[in-house]
C-alpha cells in the first residue's frame, strides 16, 4: 500500500487501534462516578443498600467492566507497538 511494506500498515493499524482505545478508556473513565461516598455515605450506609449489592449489573458496573477490558488491551497493545518487528 503506497510504498509501505506488511510491518508498517500492521503498524499503522495498531497505531490508530491503540488512539481509538485511549479515547475510549478516557470517557469511559471520566463517565464513572466517584468511589468516594464521603461523610454523608458512611452515616447513611450507602453502600448497604439494595441499590450498593447489585451495582455488578447496572450500568455503573458495566463501565467499570468495560474501563477494565480497555485498559488492559491498552497495555497490551502498548506493549506490542513497543517491540521491533
Amino acid at each position: 500500500m503506497f510504498g509501505m511494506s506488511m510491518a508498517d500498515f500492521i503498524r499503522l493499524v495498531l497505531m490508530i487501534v491503540f488512539c481509538i482505545v485511549c479515547f475510549v478508556t478516557t470517557v469511559l473513565v471520566l463517565m464513572q462516578e466517584s468511589k468516594q461516598t464521603g461523610l454523608s455515605g458512611a452515616i447513611s450506609g450507602a453502600g448497604e443498600s439494595y441499590w450498593g449489592k447489585i451495582k455488578g449489573r447496572s450500568l455503573e458496573g458495566k463501565l467499570v467492566k468495560w474501563s477494565t477490558v480497555l485498559v488492559i488491551v491498552f497495555f497490551v497493545l502498548g506493549l506490542v507497538l513497543d517491540m521491533n518487528f
